[in-house]
């Protein structure tokens, strides 16, 4: 057993010392981290208000409800456009069967 009271507070301080430069490491990555976060939430930030200065010059509004609902009413339209043109292509079919019929015949 050592009882040198000088080598336990070496061996203390070199424990503490370590722990002080882990601790500036982690503090280091902590800022970096904290840094490019901030980055990432200016860049975010710009984005979003371009996108919503997009959304009132073509829609007329940002809000997302509004736009939802802008949405809603398109696809409606789109569902509409979609079953007139599969009634005239449903009507092409039968007018062209009914010629093809009335030549057969003949």
């Amino acid at each position: 057993m050592n009882n040198n009271p000088n080598q336990t507070g070496t061996n203390r301080d070199s424990q503490v010392e370590q722990e002080l430069n882990a601790l500036r490491r982690q503090y280091e990555q902590l800022r970096d981290r904290k840094v490019r976060t901030e980055e990432a939430v200016a860049q975010l930030s710009h984005q979003l208000q371009t996108l919503k200065q997009q959304a009132e010059a073509e829609y007329g509004t940002s809000d997302l409800k509004e736009l939802q609902q802008l949405l809603e009413e398109k696809r409606l339209q789109n569902e509409e456009v979609v079953a007139q043109y599969r009634e005239h292509i449903q009507q092409v079919q039968a007018d062209l069967a009914q010629v093809e019929n009335a030549v057969e015949g003949d």
